[in-house]
C-alpha cells in the first residue's frame, strides 16, 4: 500500500453532528525504534507490547459548521479542563492528516479525554493519546462513506497511519498484543506505513506477560523525543543500529516462538541499552536515565542471578523502568518490587500493568 490509497472518495453521507468514544492503550517497545525519516517513517523497525490498563479514554463531539471558514475549529480537554497548550500538537496533526481526511475544516470539534494512569505521571501519553483520536476520527469517516463501508482491516490500517502521522509509536496502539511497525524482511506484511498485528507463534510463557512501570522521575523530559530521534542524522553509530534493530526483530522471532525466557531477557534489556546509549553518543549528547534508574537496574541483574527468576527490564525514552516478568512470577516479583524497587520510585509509584488487547470502541 501507498499513502494514496488512504485519501478517501468524495462522501456519499451528510453528517450534521454526533459523539463518538474510543478507548487507546500504551504500548511498550521491545525492539526500539529511534531515528525517523519526513512524514514519520522510521529509520528501522520497531515491536512492541500492547499494555491493558495504562490507556487513553477520548470521546470527540462534532458539528456540522454553517459557513465554511477555511480553518481547523477545535478544543481540547483533558479530565474537563481546557488545555490551550495541547494546541499547538493538534493543529500540527490535522495539518498533517489533512489530505487523508478532508473533512476536518467542515466541523466544529471537542476533544474530550481522559488517561487511566495520572497526567504527567513520566508514562507517555501521546501514544494512546494520537490513537484515540484517530480511532475517533476515522469513525466520523466510516459515517460519511455509509453506501459503501469499509471493512474492519482498513479501518485499522488506516487509523494506525493517521496516528503515526501524530505520534510515531501511535501506530502500535490500534491492535494487540503485539505490534510490529516499519518494513523488515523479518515480519511478512509489514510496512513503514502502519503497524501490523504480529502474524507468527508466540510461545504460551508470553501470554498475559507482566509490565509493572516505576515511576523514577515524573518531571518533563529536558529533551524532547522528537529532537532525540532528529539528532539520529549524522550520528556516527547510526547506521550500525539501524541494522542492529532488523537482526534483533529476526532473532526475537525464534524467541517468541521457542519461549526462551532468557534470551528473550538479553535481548529486550540490551535493545533498552542501545537506546540510551544512541542518547549519549548524539551531538549533542544527553542522559534521560537518573541515578535510581541505574540502581532499579543492577537490583533486578542482583535479583535475578540469587533467585533464578525470569525478571528483567525496559526503558522507554525517559527514566521510568518496565519491569517485565511472566504471570506465574508475579507474586514472586510484586513481594520484590515493593520491598527493595519502590524506594527507588518518585513518592514509591509505580503501575501495574500487562499486555493487552489493542483499542476499543465504546458505543
Amino acid at each position: 500500500m501507498t499513502e494514496k490509497d488512504f485519501i478517501p472518495k468524495k462522501y456519499s453521507a451528510n453528517v450534521s453532528n454526533g459523539s463518538v468514544t474510543w478507548e487507546s492503550p500504551s504500548n511498550i517497545a521491545l525492539v526500539k525504534y529511534w531515528g525517523k525519516k519526513k512524514n514519520q517513517i522510521p529509520e528501522n523497525p520497531s515491536l512492541s507490547f500492547t499494555l491493558s490498563n495504562c490507556k487513553t479514554i477520548t470521546t470527540l463531539s462534532f458539528v456540522k459548521k454553517e459557513e465554511d471558514d477555511n480553518s481547523f475549529t477545535f478544543d481540547v480537554y483533558l479530565d474537563g479542563d481546557l488545555k490551550e497548550d495541547f494546541r499547538p500538537k493538534i493543529q500540527t496533526f490535522f495539518e498533517r492528516i489533512e489530505v487523508y481526511l478532508p473533512f476536518l475544516r467542515q466541523y466544529v470539534f471537542k476533544i474530550e479525554t481522559e488517561n487511566t494512569f495520572p497526567h504527567s505521571s513520566g508514562i507517555a501519553s501521546s501514544a494512546s493519546g494520537m490513537s484515540a483520536l484517530a480511532l475517533c476520527l476515522m469513525s466520523i469517516e466510516k459515517q460519511l462513506v455509509s453506501d459503501s463501508p469499509f471493512d474492519e482491516a482498513f479501518f485499522n490500517q488506516k487509523a494506525s497511519f493517521l496516528a503515526r502521522l501524530g505520534s510515531g509509536s501511535a501506530c502500535r496502539s490500534i491492535e494487540g498484543d503485539v505490534i510490529v511497525w516499519g518494513e523488515t524482511e523479518a515480519v511478512e506484511g509489514s510496512s513503514d506505513l502502519f503497524g501490523v498485528k504480529y502474524p507468527y507463534q508466540v510461545h504460551g510463557n508470553f501470554e498475559n506477560y507482566q509490565d509493572t512501570i516505576l515511576l523514577v522521575d515524573k518531571g518533563e523530559k529536558q529533551v524532547s523525543s522528537t529532537v532525540g530521534h532528529n539528532l539520529m542524522h549524522n550520528h556516527p553509530y547510526a547506521l550500525n543500529r539501524f541494522q542492529q534493530a532488523h537482526d534483533n526483530l529476526e532473532e526475537l522471532k525464534v524467541i517468541l516462538e521457542s519461549g526462551d525466557l532468557d534470551a528473550f531477557n538479553a535481548l529486550v534489556e540490551s535493545e533498552a541499552l542501545t537506546l540510551h546509549a544512541m542518547m549519549m553518543t548524539s551531538m549533542p549528547y544527553f542522559i534521560l536515565m537518573k541515578p535510581n534508574t541505574l540502581e532499579i537496574i543492577n537490583k533486578i541483574w542482583s535479583f535475578r542471578q540469587i533467585t533464578g527468576s525470569h525478571v528483567s527490564f525496559t526503558l522507554d525514552a525517559g527514566a521510568n523502568v518496565h519491569v517485565l516478568y511472566p504471570q506465574d512470577e508475579r507474586e514472586q516479583v510484586l513481594q520484590f518490587i515493593k520491598d527493595e524497587l519502590v524506594v527507588y520510585c518518585q513518592n514509591g509509584h509505580y503501575i501495574c500493568d500487562q499486555i493487552g488487547f489493542g483499542a476499543i470502541q465504546n458505543q
